[in-house]
């Protein structure tokens, strides 16, 4: 590892997030480089966990800047002991959609009472293997909420139209809210955490 990578800040984070932290990237109001974890690993806390563990202790030197929620392992401070364990920072989210909300716990401001499914481009396409099934199943899988939030963070939900009006349909979830949040609480929340890191 030369200097220069060691100098800039990593960030280790969701792969659901690799868009809206690329596009930051990419416009310069983020510097740093970034490891995406898989998407697929929010199916299984234990995986993820080790997979985080493992990303966090072959990058220690770095102080990485972890980019999920604290809730992505489990309700019960799993995410906490985990940083606690690795001495890592991590940005102050719940979950994905909180980060993109802005973070600090907005998400339950939103849906305090848990009975809205969000959807982002990215979090659709994991989604969409929860609809596998039946209609019915699928049904029956959420009929504890009550609709679906689009989240719209880069200006592109609308390309999504189909899939979401094909995922609406199959849960029998309709859309209730079309959020255009933007990056920049994504971008403040990336700041901050790494601004921790410096000191």
């Amino acid at each position: 590892m030369n200097r220069k990578s060691r100098l800039t800040p990593l960030l280790i984070s969701c792969g659901i997030l690799q868009p809206e932290i690329e596009a930051l990237i990419f416009s310069g109001d983020i510097t740093s480089d970034v490891v995406f974890l898989n998407r697929h690993l929010h199916a299984d806390y234990r995986k993820l966990q080790d997979a985080l563990r493992a990303s966090l202790h072959k990058h220690e030197k770095r102080k990485p800047v972890v980019v999920y929620g604290d809730l992505c392992l489990g309700f019960n401070g799993e995410m906490k002991a985990l940083m606690s364990e690795c001495k890592a920072i991590k940005v102050d989210a719940l979950n994905c959609i909180d980060c993109l909300l802005g973070g600090r716990g907005k998400l339950l401001e939103v849906d305090p009472d848990h009975r809205l499914f969000f959807l982002t481009p990215s979090f659709l396409e994991f989604s969409e293997d929860l609809i596998s099934g039946t209609r019915e199943e699928s049904r029956r899988r959420f009929n504890m909420l009550k609709g679906i939030t689009l989240v719209d963070s880069l200006g592109d939900m609308n390309r999504y139209k189909d899939r979401v009006e094909r995922f609406s349909d199959q849960t029998g979830l309709p859309v209730l809210d079309h959020k255009v949040v933007g990056l920049t609480g994504f971008k403040i929340l990336i700041q901050e955490a790494l601004q921790k890191r410096r000191h």
